[in-house]
C-alpha cells in the first residue's frame, strides 16, 4: 500500500461575477491514484471550477494547491469541446506529440526518444490501430483516447477532463471510463473528470465532488449521494433512488412522481433537478 500523497487540495474556494456566485467555499482534496467525479447540472460551476485549478479564473477567495504548491507544471487538461476538421492533415500520433512541446514556436526536430514517447503513450490509451489517420476522421471514442494522450505524455500528476463522454454512446463512454480508471491506476495520477451523468463513472469512482447552487458536498459517493446531504446541497428535498446499481436523483413531491421520473429515463438512471 502506498502512503497516501496530496496531489490537489482547494480551499474555501469562491468564484463570483456580476450579480452571481457561481462556487462558494468550495473545498476537496484528492490523493495520487485517485479517481474523483465532479457532477452537477449544466451550468452548476463544474467548468468554471477546472478552470479555476487551471488558473484560468482567479477565485475571489480561497486558495488551490496543486501537488503541494500553486502549479501548473503537473497538470494534464482534456477541454470540453474541441471541434476538429476532418481535413486538416494531423495524425493522431501529431495530436499525441504535440503534448510535449506544442506550446513551443518553430517545428519540433525528429528524435528516436521523441518517437518512442509517443508511441508508448498511444499504446498506454489502446490507439496504436489508428494512430496514423486523421484526428478529423476518427469516431468521438478514437478522438477522447489521442486527446487523453496528449494530456498525459508530458506524465502530469492530475489530469482533469470537461465532460469527455458528452458525445459518446454508451459503449464508448464505458471503454474510456475503464482506460482512465486504468492509467490512474497504473501510472498513479489523480483524475477529476466532470459529468452531469454519475452513473457510467459509479463502478470506478474512488470520491465524488456534487456541485448545486454553487456549493459542494465531497466524499464518497456513500457519504454524498444520500436523500439528506443532497436535500441540503440543493435546499429543498430530494429523493435519491438505487435501481440494479444505477442512481436516479429526483425532485419529487410524491411516488406518482418519482415513478414518472424513472420511467422517463430507463437507460439512464440518474436525473439531476
Amino acid at each position: 500500500m502506498c502512503p497516501a500523497e496530496e496531489v490537489l487540495a482547494l480551499d474555501r474556494v469562491s468564484v463570483s461575477f456580476p450579480g452571481h456566485t457561481v462556487l462558494h467555499e468550495v473545498g476537496f482534496r484528492l490523493e495520487a491514484g485517485e479517481f474523483c467525479g465532479l457532477i452537477g447540472s449544466n451550468g452548476s460551476g463544474k467548468t468554471t471550477l477546472l478552470r479555476t485549478i487551471l488558473g484560468f479564473q482567479t477565485p475571489g477567495m480561497g486558495s488551490v494547491r496543486i501537488n503541494g504548491a500553486s502549479s501548473l507544471t503537473s497538470v494534464g487538461y482534456v477541454p470540453q469541446k474541441i471541434l476538429l476538421d476532418p481535413y486538416l492533415p494531423l495524425r493522431a500520433r501529431d495530436l499525441v506529440s504535440l503534448g510535449l512541446d506544442g506550446h513551443r514556436l518553430g517545428l519540433p526536430l525528429p528524435s528516436r526518444k521523441r518517437r518512442e514517447a509517443v508511441d508508448e503513450m498511444l499504446k498506454a490509451v489502446d490507439a496504436q490501430s489508428f494512430a496514423d489517420r486523421r484526428i478529423g476522421e476518427l469516431s468521438g471514442g478514437q478522438q477522447q483516447r489521442a486527446l487523453i494522450a496528449h494530456a498525459l505524455i508530458r506524465r502530469p500528476r492530475l489530469l482533469l477532463l470537461d465532460e469527455p463522454l458528452a458525445n459518446l454512446d454508451m459503449r464508448s463512454a464505458a471503454e474510456i471510463v475503464a482506460l482512465l480508471r486504468r492509467l490512474c491506476v497504473e501510472q498513479r495520477i489523480a483524475v477529476l473528470l466532470s459529468a452531469h451523468d454519475m452513473n457510467p463513472l459509479l463502478p470506478v469512482m474512488d470520491r465524488i465532488v456534487y456541485l448545486a447552487n454553487g456549493h459542494a458536498a465531497s466524499g464518497t459517493t456513500d457519504e454524498v449521494v444520500r436523500t439528506d446531504v443532497l436535500s441540503k446541497l440543493y435546499g429543498y428535498h430530494i429523493d435519491v433512488i438505487r435501481v440494479h446499481g444505477r442512481v436516479l436523483v429526483i425532485a419529487a413531491r410524491n411516488e406518482t412522481e418519482i415513478l414518472a421520473a424513472v420511467q422517463r429515463h430507463p437507460a439512464h438512471i440518474a436525473q439531476i433537478p
